[in-house]
C-alpha cells in the first residue's frame, strides 16, 4: 500500500462499514482494463444468445459500468448482461412481439427494482446462508473453466457467457468438452497455450518491475494471444484463427451510427398485461441475481467491505430504466466481472467505471483493433479465474467447517453445474435452510444427566417443530429417574410443547418419574406457573 503515496488519492467510504479506501488509478485503472476485456465478449455473446443486437449487449455493458457503478455502494461489484437473463429476454422479445414492446418490460421493471429497493427490501440477500453463496462463487469458477474450454480448443458455438448446463441442440456442458476434444483446431491450441503461458509468467514477474503494475496479466496474456494469431496468418494461414473465433464488434461508421442502430421502447404498450407479468419476472430474477451477486463481491473483497442491499437494489432500478431508454439488455450485478475485478486488484468503484467508458470507447472507436482478439486467448484469462473461484483447498476449508457447511455448499455447487444460476441457488438455498432449522431444533433443547437426575433445558424460545425432540427426549428418560425440565432461558413457548409437556407431567407417576418445572421469567404458559403433583 506504500505505493498509494506516490497517486492522487481521493477518499471513497463504505456506506455501512465505515472504512475509508483511498482511489489509486495505479490499482483501479489496470483492473478496469481487465474487466473491460473480460465483460466485452460476454456483453456480445449474451446479446446474440438473446435475440438482440451486439451493440445492445454493449451498451447494457456501458449503462452497468457508469450509471450502476456510480450509484451502486459496493466498490468491486460490476453490473452488465447476465447470461441468467438470456432464456427470459429472448421469450419476452418473441411473445410480447418485439425488442421495442420488450424493452417497456424493462423499463417497469426498472421501476418496480427501485421501489423494492425504496421498501428495504433489498436485506432479503442476508438471510442466505454463507455456504450458498460460497458454492455459487465455486460453481462459477467451475463453469468458467468447463464451457472455456471449447473456445480454448477452437469449438466456439457457445455464446460467451453462457452458464446453462443444456443447450437447445441436446447437447451439454461435458458433451461439449467431448465434441472439442475430439476435434482440436491446432491455431486455437496454440493461441490458447501462448496466452496461459504469458498469463502466469507475468505474474511472477510483476513484482520485479518498477511499472509492471500497470500492464495487468490479463492484458499482457490477450496481447500474446493476438500477437501468437497475427503470426500463425503471417507463416501458417491453413491454421490461423478466422473471423469465428475472434471478438465481434461491430463496425460503426461514425458515433452517430452508435444511435441510428439502437431501439426504443415502443411506450403505446405500456398497459398491455403481458408487458406487465414480463416486467414483474424481470425484476424479480434480475434482483435476486444482483443481490447475491454483490452478496458473494463482498466475501471476495480483501477489505470485507459490506454492501448496502437497499441502495443497490436502487442503482440497479436506475440502470435498468436507463437501459430500457436506450435500447439495452436489461442489467445485473455480475459475479464473473466482479470477481475479474477483485483478482486484478480493484479497489474502489473507479475501475467499476472505467470499464464502462472503455466499453464506449470500443464500440465508437476501437472495434477494428479488438476484433483480432481470439477467443482462445480470453479462454485462457477466464480459466485461470475460474481457478481461483475454485480451488480445491476451498473443498476442504468447507468439509472442515462440519456437515452443516459442507453439504448445503456441495449441493448448491453440483445444482448449479447441472442446471442454472437461479435454479441451482434456490435449491442451496433449499438445503441451507433444512440444516439451519436442524440445527435449531438441536440446540433448543438440551439433555443432560447426572446420576439419577434428567435435566432437559430450553436453551432459547421452543416451537411445536421441536415437538418431536422433545417426545424422544421423554421417552428416553429411564424409571424411577428425577426430571427437571428448566425454561428459565425461554422467552416463548408454543402451546403444543406445553401440551408435550402436560401429557409427561400426567404420565410420570406411572412410571415412577418425579418431575419438576422452573419457570422462565417471560414464558407464555401456566403450566410453570405451578409445581406439577408428584
Amino acid at each position: 500500500m506504500g505505493h498509494w503515496a506516490k497517486v492522487r488519492r481521493v477518499p471513497e467510504t463504505s456506506m455501512t462499514s465505515g472504512r475509508r479506501l483511498w482511489i489509486s488509478p495505479r490499482d483501479d485503472l489496470p483492473a478496469a482494463l481487465v474487466v473491460f476485456l473480460v465483460a466485452l465478449p460476454l456483453c456480445l455473446g449474451i446479446a446474440l444468445a438473446s435475440g438482440a443486437s451486439p451493440l445492445a449487449g454493449i451498451t447494457s455493458g456501458v449503462i452497468g459500468g457508469v450509471v450502476v457503478g456510480s450509484l451502486s455502494g459496493s466498490s468491486v461489484s460490476v453490473s452488465g448482461p447476465a447470461a441468467g437473463l438470456t432464456a427470459v429476454v429472448l421469450a419476452g422479445i418473441t411473445d410480447l412481439g418485439g425488442y421495442p414492446i420488450f424493452l417497456v418490460s424493462v423499463f417497469l421493471a426498472g421501476l418496480i427494482q427501485l421501489a423494492l429497493g425504496l421498501c428495504k427490501a433489498g436485506g432479503v440477500a442476508h438471510f442466505v446462508p454463507v455456504s450458498v453463496v460460497r458454492g455459487m462463487l465455486a460453481a462459477i469458477g467451475l463453469i468458467l473453466i468447463l464451457k472455456q474450454i471449447p473456445h480454448a480448443l477452437g469449438r466456439d458455438v457457445d455464446f460467451e457467457g453462457d452458464e446453462a448446463f443444456s443447450d437447445p441442440s441436446g447437447g451439454n456442458t461435458f458433451t461439449d468438452i467431448a465434441e472439442a476434444v475430439m476435434h482440436v483446431d491446432p491455431g486455437a491450441l496454440v493461441v490458447f497455450v501462448a496466452s496461459l503461458v504469458a498469463l502466469l509468467g507475468w505474474g511472477r514477474i510483476v513484482p520485479k518491475l518498477k511499472y509492471g503494475a500497470w500492464f495487468p496479466s490479463a492484458l499482457v496474456a490477450v496481447v500474446v494471444g493476438t500477437a501468437a494469431n497475427l503470426a500463425i496468418a503471417a507463416w501458417y494461414p491453413t491454421i490461423a484463427l478466422q473471423a469465428g473465433h475472434l471478438v465481434a464488434i461491430p463496425l460503426l461508421s461514425s458515433p452517430a451510427a452508435l444511435a441510428d442502430a439502437l431501439q426504443f421502447p415502443d411506450f403505446s404498450h405500456i398497459l398491455d398485461g403481458g408487458v406487465w407479468r414480463m416486467a414483474v419476472t424481470l425484476a424479480l430474477i434480475a434482483s435476486i441475481e444482483s443481490l447475491l451477486s454483490a452478496e458473494a463481491a463482498d466475501k471476495l473483497d480483501p477489505w470485507r467491505r459490506i454492501t448496502p442491499m437497499n441502495r443497490e437494489l436502487q442503482a440497479q432500478g436506475v440502470g435498468n430504466v436507463v437501459a430500457a431508454l436506450l435500447g439495452a439488455l436489461p442489467i445485473t450485478a455480475v459475479i464473473v466481472r466482479s470477481s475479474a475485478n477483485v483478482a486484478a486488484g480493484g479497489k474502489t468503484r473507479l475501475s467499476t467505471i472505467v470499464h464502462g467508458v472503455l466499453l464506449l470507447l470500443s464500440a465508437l472507436f476501437l472495434a477494428r483493433w479488438l476484433n483480432f482478439i481470439p477467443l482462445a486467448a480470453l479462454a485462457a484469462v477466464l480459466i485461470v479465474m475460474g481457478w481461483r473461484l475454485a480451488r480445491p483447498r476451498i473443498l476442504v476449508e468447507q468439509y472442515r467447517r462440519g456437515l452443516g457447511q459442507f453439504v448445503p455448499y456441495l449441493i448448491t455447487v453440483i445444482a448449479i453445474l447441472l442446471t442454472d444460476l437461479l435454479i441451482g441457488i434456490l435449491i442451496g438455498i433449499g438445503v441451507g435452510v433444512f440444516f439451519v432449522v436442524r440445527s435449531n431444533f438441536q440446540s433448543a433443547v438440551i439433555v443432560t444427566r447426572d446420576g439419577d437426575t434428567v435435566l432437559i433445558r430450553f436453551a432459547k424460545d421452543v416451537s411445536f417443530l421441536n415437538k418431536p425432540l422433545l417426545r424422544g427426549a421423554f421417552e428416553a428418560i429411564p424409571d424411577g429417574m428425577s426430571v427437571i425440565i428448566d425454561g428459565t432461558r425461554a422467552q416463548f413457548i408454543d402451546s403444543d410443547i406445553v401440551e408435550c409437556m402436560e401429557d409427561f407431567v400426567a404420565s410420570s407417576p406411572t412410571r415412577g418419574i418425579t418431575a419438576e418445572l422452573r419457570r422462565s421469567p417471560g414464558s407464555n404458559n401456566d403450566l410453570f406457573k405451578t409445581k406439577p403433583p408428584v
